[in-house]
């Protein structure tokens, strides 16, 4: 993935049901910022020249993290998203990670669904909290 593929991503997402941005960590650059971060962890799928897929991955050192990710509906079942979803995970093995985390929202049930096929479980001894930092305006799809 590369900032000069921001359009289309941010398109795509727009056109993914079940997806949660925000206007700043979101934005051009914001996601700038993430790719500079994590330059060998994110990855676009295309189909000719069209984005069909997306996944944003990183890490802080210590854990993984995947946000994001989603594939166009008409080209859902084509294992695309399985296809972005290994590609992260070895380049974050690469990368020394070896455990890597994500959310979903509960309203999201073909996501939900899609994660559980790829072997990520719930955690049921756990309370996720955040604490925002910033006015963040959410963009829920």
């Amino acid at each position: 993935m590369k900032p000069e593929d921001y359009e289309e991503i941010l398109d795509l997402w727009l056109n993914t049901p079940g997806m949660g941005l925000n206007e700043s960590d979101d934005s051009k650059e914001g996601i700038t910022a993430y790719l500079k971060r994590n330059p060998n962890t994110c990855f676009v799928a295309r189909k000719g020249a069209r984005i069909v897929g997306v996944i944003l991955s990183g890490h802080d050192g210590r854990r993984g993290f995947i946000h994001h990710t989603a594939v166009a509906v008409s080209e859902r079942k084509q294992g695309i998203g399985s296809a972005l979803v290994n590609a992260a995970l070895k380049s974050l093995k690469q990368e020394g990670i070896k455990k890597v985390a994500l959310v979903v929202f509960r309203n999201n049930e073909t996501g939900d669904a899609f994660w559980e096929k790829q072997g990520f479980s719930i955690r049921e001894d756990l309370n996720y909290r955040n604490k925002a930092l910033a006015n963040l305006v959410r963009i829920d799809t």
